[in-house]
Order: structure tokens, then C-alpha cells, then sequence
């Protein structure tokens, strides 16, 4: 699952960046891992509009107790953090939108806003995102914001700091979630030595800023598909259902080629043993010419408005061919849909749907 190279020279910052990735993973139906419900396979889809949100990356959409789904994603300018909420997911199209965080004129925090992930632990509301200091815009890391207020758009979010992990070195989208009385974080990130961009890695938490215990690398770039322009494995989200983990992952440049893969663990394994994991070796999602959807990724998983049927949400774009750099390309547009199942109990991503016709008037 892993290959060991000798030792590269430092990949350089354009190469850190991995192709323009924007990460981030998501939460789901409730605080922490999303819990898949055992659905109907025959059961009606619903009427999504695609795409739901234009200009939105690295989508993140979570259900919360309170019956509203709470969303959030990159944004363009790469310079803040927005929520919306509503009570159904379409709804989430005509939310207003607010600014609950700017990045810092100078310092920590400054540039590269990223991949935002909103998160409810033990009666808080944590925001995990990535950012770089102003003044060096590519050494990116993993930052965490609280906020005590039972309503996220109230009170203050306090910033916890910098995930501290086992080296300063470019490292983004964290996900968090919880199994069997344990919460792990799952994130991206470069190790010395390595010839990638970016590896999946995960650790216990010792709090929700806090990692404890070793921290070990669950994937690593080894397909071709998952090298196609940069050697990454990015934006993990997890899913449980059926007695199995599920960690999906983005892999590849952030233009076509970019995809999803699958890693899984049984239930009853160590999640904290690499051995655990298979891997897909074909992605799970990827870019459809018949439907016009292209470089599908960074996803995360809710339920829909019966409570039961599982939802993928993911970012996309409307055309293969990009000019430029695809990092200041401003069109990947957050979309959702159905999310099926197998006979054998493993997810069904079937291929991004084409856009919403829109009925004439």
C-alpha cells in the first residue's frame, strides 16, 4: 500500500501544492463519522439540484441534531471561512451566507484559507481548516477554531492553534471522526524522505486540537492513478456502515484527472494498524464525459431529509480543459447525490450526474 523510495530531493513549494488541491473532508448525520443508514436501494432519489452551490470547493455538509444541515467549502479568494444552513439540502442553494472567520493580515493564518470542516465534539463546534502565513504562502498547516455557542452563527470562535504533527511540513484537510468510544483524525500530508506530494496519515486525539500516540500513514500515491501531475492522496472523509469502516480520499492534479479512491477496515480491526486498510486499486469516482462533470473529489457524505438515505456530496467542474494553473480556476461548484450501495455492502458512487435541467418559463 505503500512504496519506499530512496531518498528524493524536497519536492519544491509548486510541487507542495499538489497540483492546486483545495482538501478538506466532512462530517454527516451526526457529530463525527458519517453513519450510513441501511437504506432501500429501490427507494425514490431525491430531486437534487446540481449543482447545488456555484464556486464552492471542498464542500463539507453535516446534519445536526437540530434538523438543519450546516455547510461550508473553499471559497475562491481563499480568504475566509463562510456557513450556511437549511432546513432540506436544496435549501442550502439560497441560504445567506455568513463570513464566521477572515484570515489574518500578517502572520499564522494569513493566506491559503482552505478545505474547512465543521465538526460538533463534546457540546463545541470545531472548525478544522488548512492556512499558511502570509509571508510564506505555501508552508501550510492544520489549524482549529472552537466555538462554545450552541448556535455556530452566535458567539466567538476562538482559535485553538496549530495541529501539531510529527513534522513541520506541508500538511492539510484533517477530518475527524469517532469509533467505538475513540476519536482519530485523518489528514494529508508530506514526509520527509517520501517521493509524493501527500500521504494519508492518522492518530488518536488526545483533545480536539491535540493528537496523541503515533501517527501512522494509512496511503500513499502508488497508482497511476493517483499520479496523474501530482503524486496525492488528499481530503479523506469516513464513513461506517455494515461492520466496515470506509475512508474515501482524493487523489491526482485538481483538473480532470483528479478522483476519488477507498480505503476499508472491518469494524473490529485496529484502525491504528495500516494493515487493516485495503485499497481500492481502481478510483471509485471519477470525471464523466457523458454527463459533463469533471475532476470529482474532495467529498463528504450526509443523509437526506428521511433520515435514512445516504447523500455524497462533492465538488466538481462543467469543462475538462482548464487555462492556467486549475488553483486559480474559481469553477469547482459544490454538487450531491444519491449515494447507492452493493450487494457485497461496500458504497456505489455510480458517476457524477449531469447538471439540473432547468424547466423553461
Amino acid at each position: 500500500m505503500s512504496r519506499e523510495h530512496d531518498l528524493p530531493q524536497v519536492p519544491s513549494r509548486r510541487l507542495m501544492l499538489k497540483g492546486a488541491a483545495l482538501a478538506a473532508g466532512a462530517l454527516a448525520a451526526v457529530p463525527g463519522t458519517a453513519q450510513a443508514a441501511p437504506t432501500d436501494a429501490t427507494e425514490k432519489a431525491a430531486p437534487y439540484v446540481n449543482p447545488l452551490i456555484p464556486q464552492r470547493a471542498d464542500p463539507h455538509i453535516t446534519r445536526h441534531t437540530d434538523g438543519l444541515y450546516y455547510f461550508t467549502a473553499t471559497v475562491p479568494e481563499y480568504d475566509r471561512i463562510i456557513l450556511r444552513r437549511s432546513r432540506t439540502l436544496n435549501g442550502l442553494a439560497t441560504a445567506a451566507e455568513s463570513v464566521i472567520w477572515r484570515a489574518h493580515a500578517t502572520g499564522p493564518m494569513g493566506a491559503h484559507i482552505w478545505a474547512p470542516e465543521l465538526h460538533r465534539i463534546g457540546g463545541k463546534w470545531y472548525i478544522y481548516f488548512a492556512s499558511a502565513p502570509a509571508e510564506d504562502v505555501w508552508a501550510i498547516r492544520i489549524w482549529v477554531l472552537e466555538n462554545a455557542n450552541p448556535d455556530p452563527f452566535k458567539g466567538s470562535w476562538v482559535e485553538r492553534g496549530q495541529i501539531r504533527t510529527a513534522w513541520e511540513t506541508f500538511s492539510l484537510d484533517a477530518t475527524t471522526f469517532k469509533h467505538r468510544g475513540t476519536r482519530y483524525l485523518v489528514w494529508a500530508q508530506h514526509e520527509p524522505g517520501m517521493d509524493n506530494n501527500t500521504a494519508l496519515w492518522i492518530s488518536r486525539m488526545a483533545n480536539p486540537w491535540t493528537l496523541t500516540g503515533p501517527q501512522v500513514r494509512l496511503s500513499t500515491p502508488e497508482f497511476d492513478w493517483e499520479c496523474v501531475g501530482y503524486k496525492v492522496n488528499e481530503g479523506p472523509y469516513a464513513l461506517q456502515r455494515g461492520g466496515r469502516v470506509f475512508l474515501t480520499y482524493s487523489a491526482s492534479a485538481t483538473d480532470y484527472h483528479y478522483c476519488v479512491g477507498l480505503l476499508t477496515a472491518d469494524a473490529d480491526s485496529d484502525l491504528m494498524d495500516a494493515r487493516s486498510w485495503s485499497k481500492s486499486p481502481v478510483p471509485v469516482f471519477t470525471s464523466n464525459d457523458t454527463t459533463h462533470q469533471y475532476g470529482p473529489g474532495h467529498n463528504c457524505f450526509t443523509v437526506a431529509e428521511d433520515g435514512r438515505s445516504d447523500v455524497l456530496v462533492y465538488h466538481a467542474r462543467q469543462y475538462k480543459e482548464i487555462t492556467g494553473d486549475p488553483l486559480h480556476d474559481p469553477n469547482r461548484h459544490t454538487r450531491i447525490q444519491r449515494l447507492g450501495w452493493k450487494p457485497d455492502g461496500t458504497p456505489d458512487f455510480g458517476v457524477p450526474v449531469a447538471d439540473t435541467v432547468k424547466a423553461s418559463v
